[in-house]
């Protein structure tokens, strides 16, 4: 808690000198820690390295200011831009759109800062005020990965409420994706209007409060029981209606687009070499050799649309053993789509320890969910020779992420070991199509 405290100390700085020159060793001396030790800790705590972090929050900045009315080209000045060329080119790297295209998307901006949510049960108690509920009933975190970690910014409110708070760009984001798969007739977490009628309470942070959605993740007797490959099939067959959906609105999201190949190679797989050599993986030179070159061949060639990103099975609702719906779009993101059914089938193998027989149930489970998608949603033979290297590319990513962050080195070795697994079954998995 010390380090949060010492890391939200310089986010208010950087909030408050936005205008001036902000150096990380100056973050570091405020923050009392060594240049190195400060910028790992930050890219931790908020999820991005401290000069990434500063450029977003100047270009958040000055759309606020847009959105006000003053003239773009003295608010770019203003705020370190030395043209606003160059404003536009960091826009579009970070939004993906231009600023006349965002906030015809996402409307009038507000001048608070990103950054971490440390937000206290009297100020959820508050916020629930502006809603027509009743504020007596209990509060639960909701957690994630299975019970490892709280989420921070999500809240069972009663037995029928979820409250969320976040970012505004992110959140309306949500919104806009859940009301779009909703008109689809997608089960949809749509949000509860506040006492004004407003989608959402705007503030610090941006609170929406939503129904829950009927259901209930699967449980681990049920994904890894007798009819494992029948509800693989059925992951798979509603992740595949899933993407017919997000296809249709994907104009409309304007999505970040990120490439798994360039981020695998860039970072992923460098950090598993470490990795494979400090805890002895039994990775081959041969096995990293091989996924630069194959990968890299198949990658242009493998279908890219709007996808979930975050499909793991905690995001998948079950009732009546059909699913009912899926939850948390905050991620969503162009990607390629074979993406999403490989990252659901590793969302189930990182319960590696806690069921019986995992190695050999797991294939007919990614091999129910790889079919159930191609029913619905044919993959192409690019995709299929390249399911073995997307099931690796996620792993290395998730080694790599996890081993940087203190409170996961368990995770971290889960991750090491299902990665080893999943080469070692190479052959099995390619025998699938």
């Amino acid at each position: 808690m010390e380090q949060i405290n010492h890391i939200s100390t310089t986010l208010t700085y950087i909030d408050n000198n936005l205008k001036t020159h902000i150096s990380a060793d100056e973050l570091a001396d405020i923050a009392g820690y060594s240049l190195w030790h400060f910028c790992r800790l930050f890219t931790q705590a908020v999820g991005m390295p401290v000069a990434a972090y500063i450029c977003k929050q100047r270009i958040d900045r000055v759309l606020a200011e847009m959105s006000s009315g003053r003239k773009a080209v003295d608010v770019v000045l203003e705020y370190g831009f030395d043209t606003y060329a160059g404003f536009y080119k960091a826009f579009v790297r970070v939004y993906g759109c231009s600023p006349k295209k965002y906030l015809s998307l996402y409307g009038k901006q507000t001048k608070k800062s990103g950054g971490l949510l440390m937000i206290q049960e009297h100020e959820i108690r508050a916020a629930l005020t502006n809603w027509d509920v009743p504020g007596d009933l209990p509060i639960h975190d909701v957690w994630i990965m299975d019970g490892a970690k709280v989420s921070g910014n999500v809240w069972s409110f009663g037995d029928g409420y979820i409250l969320k708070a976040g970012p505004r760009d992110e959140m309306l984001k949500n919104l806009r994706i859940v009301r779009a798969l909703a008109k689809q007739g997608f089960t949809a977490s749509l949000p509860v209007p506040t006492k004004i009628g407003e989608d959402y309470l705007e503030g610090e942070h941006i609170f929406t409060l939503t129904h829950k959605i009927p259901g209930a993740p699967l449980s681990k007797e049920n994904r890894f029981g007798e009819n494992r490959r029948k509800f693989g099939f059925k992951y798979g067959q509603s992740i595949a209606k899933l993407h017919c959906a997000l296809a249709e609105i994907e104009a409309d999201i304007m999505p970040d687009e990120v490439n798994q190949y360039k981020l695998a190679m860039e970072w992923a797989l460098p950090e598993t070499r470490k990795q494979n050599k400090q805890w002895r993986m039994g990775l081959t030179d041969d096995f990293f050799d091989d996924f630069a070159k194959t990968f890299g061949d198949l990658y242009e060639k493998l279908p890219k649309q709007l996808i979930h990103r975050d499909i793991h099975p905690s995001n998948i609702l079950f009732n009546n053993d059909e699913i009912s719906g899926f939850i948390d779009f905050d991620f969503c993101e162009r990607r390629i789509r074979i993406l999403d059914p490989c990252y659901c089938s590793t969302g189930l193998l990182v319960e590696w320890t806690g069921v019986e027989n995992i190695k050999e149930k797991w294939p007919v489970v990614l091999e129910g969910i790889l079919h159930g998608y191609d029913s619905i949603n044919p993959l192409t033979s690019e995709e299929k020779q390249a399911v073995f290297y997307v099931l690796c590319s996620i792993q290395m990513v998730c080694v790599a992420y996890f081993e940087s962050v203190d409170e996961f080195k368990e995770l971290a070795k889960r991750n090491r070991e299902m990665l080893s697994y999943i080469v070692e079954n190479k052959v099995k998995i390619q025998s699938i199509f």
